[in-house]
């Protein structure tokens, strides 16, 4: 079996102190290009920084902050997870990214989304009724981008381009990715546009994903487009043991989901439901061996080549998250190699 490519994401939870309160933003992304430094030196594939615009994440330009990081860093890959492309300008997007991968010498990938927020859309000056048109033309248009030198393109959601140079131009390929969260169409999306798949599993038994699987090896073969490589984006924690693991993350996971769950009408967060998504659902959280042993089935399960694991949830300390990116790098990203070769053999 191909190596997988394993991955970090974080979307800048705001951590909090040693008082236990939460810290200021500055402050918060100060760590996180820390923690992505030391994602490089222990040989983690690619760092995620999600985009938000909300009090209980920091980050915001999640391109500065990884052309930062791309400063610090020697071979990780620098990506966002996700980038809100529905409420962006897709060319200022090419560019940023562009000259990202300029300035780390070809390690930008982009994930492209929709987001699980919304926030973006009135801050920015978008009607959230237009919310599936303005992704599927902003998609078409980067995906032209992407592909240049000259592009010519018109929709309606932003002014057209006649045979426009954008520069930065590529100097080198720059890999793309759409983040999907289950939707048949999306997955058809991606395949139309050529551009790759990372499913975002946050609920549930990954296996319930594999009908997207199959939705887009069909896709391929009927529209004519390579097979790439899909990935998977899930949220976990890891620790020592799995009793550490848990009773560290389930504290700052109620606060989370909590928050946003009074916000979206949600059930309340119970203990109960958290260790049920932890044993049977798609939180990787527990020992290097348990989280190993999880991701390599999810591997196997859905025959994906890419896993990235969000390591913050909710208002975690610092110190915690940095051991938890340690123990990643250095015990969980071999087992699942070896547990991986173990099954090609």
């Amino acid at each position: 079996m191909t190596r997988i490519s394993l991955g970090l994401d974080t979307f800048g939870d705001v951590s909090i102190g040693p008082d236990g309160q939460p810290q200021a933003m500055d402050v918060t992304l100060r760590e996180v290009l820390d923690q992505a430094t030391l994602a490089d030196e222990i040989g983690i594939d690619f760092i995620g920084l999600g985009e938000h615009h909300r009090a209980d994440f920091a980050i915001s330009a999640p391109e500065i902050v990884l052309a930062a990081i791309a400063g610090r860093t020697q071979r990780i890959k620098l990506g966002t997870a996700v980038t809100v492309l529905s409420t962006d300008d897709p060319v200022r997007v090419f560019q940023r990214f562009s000259t990202l991968n300029a300035l780390s010498n070809g390690r930008a990938e982009p994930i492209l989304g929709r987001g699980s927020f919304t926030e973006s859309y009135p801050l920015f000056g978008h009607d959230l009724s237009n919310y599936d048109q303005l992704f599927e033309e902003r998609l078409d248009l980067f995906a032209q981008l992407l592909r240049g030198p000259r592009v010519t393109w018109s929709g309606e959601t932003r002014s057209p381009l006649k045979d426009q140079s954008v520069f930065p131009q590529l100097g080198q390929p720059m890999t793309v990715w759409v983040g999907v969260g289950g939707s048949p169409e999306s997955v058809v999306r991606v395949v139309r546009q050529d551009l790759q798949l990372m499913l975002a599993i946050i609920g549930g038994d990954s296996a319930r994903f594999a009908p997207y699987i199959d939705l887009y090896h069909r896709a391929c073969a009927q529209l004519g487009k390579p097979v790439r490589p899909v990935g998977v984006h899930s949220p976990g924690f890891v620790a020592e043991t799995d009793e550490i693991a848990q009773e560290k993350l389930w504290p700052h996971y109620a606060d989370m989901f909590g928050r946003i769950g009074r916000e979206r009408g949600w059930p309340p967060v119970t203990k109960d439901r958290y260790m049920a998504e932890v044993q049977h659902g798609a939180l990787y959280v527990g020992s290097p061996e348990t989280v190993a042993r999880k991701i390599a089935r999810t591997v196997k399960t859905l025959g994906i080549q890419r896993f990235d694991m969000k390591y913050s949830t909710g208002p975690m300390p610092h110190a915690d998250l940095m051991e938890c990116i340690r123990l990643y790098g250095e015990r969980v990203i071999p087992l699942v190699q070896d547990m991986l070769a173990d099954k090609a053999a």
